[in-house]
């Protein structure tokens, strides 16, 4: 396949016997002498202007950072520039950056091309008119013309809206109400589908505070890479309003932190023509990642719906869209009520001149450069890299990858199922796990302040993505950063239920 990222796929039956095995044992992380005298002293002595920021915002800001993914342990650090695979705080420290703003930096941060084009438009525009800019149709083009399937794009300032949207459409079009998402899965923070975040079973008991629980009366959980299940959850909503449609990440919920079956998605798709949902897939972080023609080329699965985000703008802001099949997108079409029925979405700054021009030249530069390909070789031999060395020190951690998109678990502390039918028992065995579960989080984000503290940045320290910008010499240096921290793991008492 032309500017594919993905070079295999793992067996997800093994690599959920090693998560198994790695949350059956006590946990393994960083010793207290290592991270207290090297750690905590990188952070001390090296790091006083990004703690002295965050000391300040802390009182103009919720938390004192405006991201979750900013939020590190012992404290966020403050960046000042970014450049290709590097990022410098601003005490002038660098890092090898393999959060790439939580994915879309796939050509690598700041990208010149890009930028260039961006300040041209800044020049002559500014990035926002209000009305029409031609930008907007050479992005729905441009998308087109790598994903089919896209017929007719429609662009919206996050994934989140994206996702919004869909429901809408997909409610309209079939005029059924349920929607069935999978356990663990992350589909942006709508009332509706905060629900079941990061572990499957969770349902409305970890991340839905301040949602009335009438919010999910049409929204199912399903197992992940469980066709039986969805099948019996599609039989079950015929007689409870119907199923408008299943919501998926094609590579596994988390952006593959539970993997799938490699024809996990045709299964899919096959359930959904037989029981009248839509498919709709949430592309935000595989589209123009994983391949030039996102998760549905690499799979060869024609989804009816696809949720953009991330990349689509290019790493720029106001990234997020959805897009599909003709007769289902122009159910959003946009201006005067018209009596018919539509799905009602919008955004001021929606499809601003900047967003498009940005992400419309960042995928051109994509396919150009052959990005995804380079990025995913070197999520190989990023992922080959950290199992030679979790080998060769004897850590039971369990690493692997889809492509750019490198897992590293050192915890399981996302590893946890509480899939059922069954509420009560999935708030039962929740309960008896929570605290294990909080003190694995912990553990995670330990090991994640000393990768930092070596000059790596991570997506809490079990998610990494490369990019473009990434070289074999560059790998290999993280890859030697990686094992000073390993050399310090032992085993400890933490971890299991008592």
């Amino acid at each position: 396949m032309e500017n594919c990222g993905i070079s295999r796929w793992d067996d997800p039956k093994e690599i959920n016997r090693q998560l198994k095995e790695l949350t059956s044992q006590e946990i393994w992380e960083v010793t207290d002498d290592y991270y207290e005298n090297e750690v905590m002293k990188y952070y001390d002595e090296k790091c006083k202007e990004s703690r002295a920021v965050f000391e300040e915002a802390k009182n103009y800001i919720p938390g004192g950072v405006q991201h979750n993914l900013a939020f590190n342990k012992p404290f966020p650090m403050c960046m000042a520039k970014a450049e290709g695979a590097y990022l410098y705080d601003k005490d002038g420290n660098q890092y090898i950056d393999f959060l790439q703003a939580g994915g879309p930096t796939i050509l690598g941060s700041n990208y010149e091309p890009v930028r260039k084009q961006v300040l041209e438009l800044l020049e002559t525009c500014g990035p926002v008119t209000g009305l029409l800019h031609e930008s907007e149709l050479m992005m729905a083009k441009e998308i087109n013309k790598h994903m089919p399937n896209v017929e007719m794009f429609r662009m919206l300032g996050s994934g989140t809206e994206a996702c919004m949207a869909s429901l809408r459409i997909a409610r309209i079009a079939t005029d059924k109400k349920r929607i069935i998402k999978m356990g663990g899965a992350y589909h942006g923070w709508s009332d509706q589908l905060v629900y079941g975040l990061k572990i499957p079973g969770s349902r409305g008991l970890l991340e839905s505070h301040g949602i009335p629980g009438a919010d999910y009366r049409m929204t199912d959980e399903c197992r992940p890479n469980d066709l039986n299940m969805l099948e019996a959850l599609l039989k079950r909503n015929r007689f409870k309003g119907g199923t408008a449609a299943v919501l998926i990440e094609p590579v596994g919920p988390e952006s593959g932190t539970r993997p799938v079956a490699r024809d996990y998605n045709k299964g899919v798709r096959e359930l959904c023509d037989k029981y009248g949902a839509l498919l709709i897939f949430d592309e935000v972080v595989t589209g123009f990642r994983v391949a030039l023609s996102g998760a549905q080329g690499y799979f060869d699965v024609v989804p009816d719906l696809t949720i953009f985000g991330k990349i689509v703008a290019g790493g720029y802001p106001a990234a997020g869209g959805v897009g599909g099949k003709k007769e289902y997108a122009q159910l959003m079409a946009a201006g005067l009520a018209t009596g018919k029925h539509r799905a009602y979405v919008g955004g001021t700054l929606a499809a601003n001149p900047l967003s498009c021009v940005a992400g419309t030249a960042a995928i051109r530069e994509i396919a150009r450069t052959n990005a995804c390909e380079i990025a995913g070789r070197m999520g190989d031999r990023l992922c080959d890299g950290l199992k030679e060395l979790l080998k060769q020190y004897e850590l039971p951690f369990v690493a692997y990858n889809q492509g750019s998109i490198v897992h590293l678990e050192c915890t399981g502390a996302m590893s946890f199922d509480f899939s059922s039918l069954s509420f009560i028992k999935s708030a039962m065995g929740l309960l008896k796990n929570k605290e294990m579960m909080y003190v694995r989080k912990d553990s995670m984000e330990r090991m994640g302040a000393a990768y930092m503290a070596n000059g790596i940045v991570t997506l809490a320290g079990s998610r990494l993505y490369t990019s473009m910008a990434d070289t074999p010499e560059i790998i290999d240096e993280a890859l030697n950063r990686f094992e000073n921290v390993f050399k310090h793991v032992k085993k400890t008492d933490k971890g299991l239920v008592k």
